[in-house]
């Protein structure tokens, strides 16, 4: 079963105030929607993702970390822009679409499963919180009557449904809607509601950014995790360091390609999981790993924080080491880094220093590597 998400930001949104469109404006130091493309590519399974934006935005998009991330130009409605969005997407062939609000960045990863699960036993579901106050008429400035709040429910986003069915019922419309539910009704769907959170306020108003900043620092799991290798020198003529091949008079000892900067961020991750270390998952005494690419274990690591729902926000290594020189190659670490990880090179750091000329990697015995990584979820 797979999943794909659109996330709707081609609107102005005036109403927040500001010299920007509201999903472009500051939250947390960082734009509305750079927290809630964090918070889709946290939920689990989550594949293609359509962000459907204003022309005019192209430039403030682009810089953003669109990694797994189809850039798509929008509509004149709300509804015109989904289409386009889920039209982006037939490629992909999903099972299951979220189709999700951009200035909703508050979304936690199980309301969003609670959306998907329901997709199982209808063709579309969305989350929804009963109506609790009294509802009044106005007119004039007065009170003009009393509404019936029962069965009344605040609609949200993320809303799910079973794609080609959600497709058909775009490409059908005609006119203009409130939301995605609305569309699929008039095609004869059936939506679930499923519960919502209070949590997940759309920013509409300037004073809906303090609230939705407050509601991002409850929400957020940080995690840091801390790697330590060692691997001795022997005979050979290269050593691997962060995936580049440096040409030297010695190798590395190990198990594995001995890539000890590699390993150490594989087990800050691991660590910051609470998973273990590299040992616990790829065991020295089984022999399909022997002489193994590091860039295996990393992976998996990285594949099984996505699976929890976290991003990799930073990682960090230290290379203690007398030789070989690091620093003309260290760019290159951070890159390759980087690209394994699938994260930019800026959120990569690749460092060296020595010890001083003490103790064995002093005596030039080996190479020590030191690493930190950072894992926040949603």
């Amino acid at each position: 079963m797979t999943i794909a998400a659109v996330i709707v930001a081609a609107g102005r949104g005036i109403r927040a105030g500001g010299d920007l469109p509201k999903q472009w404006q500051s939250l947390s130091g960082r734009p509305v929607l750079s927290h809630t493309l964090d918070a889709v590519r946290a939920v689990p399974g989550i594949g293609a993702i359509a962000l459907v934006i204003h022309p005019d935005d192209r430039l403030l998009a682009e810089a953003l970390d669109l990694t797994g991330i189809t850039l798509v130009e929008g509509g004149a409605t709300r509804d015109a822009s989904v289409r386009a969005g889920l039209e982006a997407l037939v490629a992909a062939a999903p099972d299951k679409v979220l189709i999700h609000d951009a200035a909703r960045p508050v979304l936690r990863p199980v309301l969003a499963q609670r959306v998907l699960d329901a997709l199982d036993r209808t063709d579309g579901a969305a989350p929804a919180l009963a109506v609790t106050d009294a509802l009044w008429r106005g007119d004039d400035g007065l009170v003009a009557g009393t509404q019936d709040r029962a069965g009344l429910y605040r609609a949200q986003t993320p809303q799910g449904f079973r794609f080609e069915a959600i497709l058909a019922a775009h490409r059908a419309h005609q006119g203009t809607a409130a939301d995605d539910v609305e569309v699929a009704r008039r095609a004869g769907l059936a939506i679930a509601i499923v519960p919502g959170d209070e949590d997940l306020l759309k920013i509409t108003m300037p004073g809906d950014f303090a609230r939705a900043e407050r509601a991002l620092e409850g929400a957020m799991d940080i995690r840091t995790g801390n790697g330590y290798d060692v691997h001795r020198f022997c005979e050979g003529d290269h050593v691997v360091l962060c995936g580049v091949t440096l040409p030297f008079t010695k190798g590395l000892e190990g198990h594995s390609d001995a890539d000890v900067g590699m390993h150490a961020v594989t087990d800050a991750i691991y660590g910051a999981l609470a998973e273990g270390d590299i040992g616990q998952h790829f065991p020295p005494s089984d022999p399909q790993w022997r002489g193994a690419a590091s860039h295996i274990f990393l992976e998996h690591a990285c594949a099984l924080a996505r699976g929890r729902g976290f991003r990799i926000t930073h990682a960090d290594c230290t290379l203690v080491c007398e030789h070989p020189k690091i620093g003309p190659h260290a760019l290159e670490m951070k890159t390759e880094m980087a690209r394994l990880m699938g994260l930019d090179p800026g959120q990569v750091s690749v460092k060296a220093t020595t010890s001083e000329r003490l103790g064995f990697t002093g005596r030039g015995e080996g190479i020590a590597a030191l690493a930190t990584a950072t894992l926040v979820r949603p």
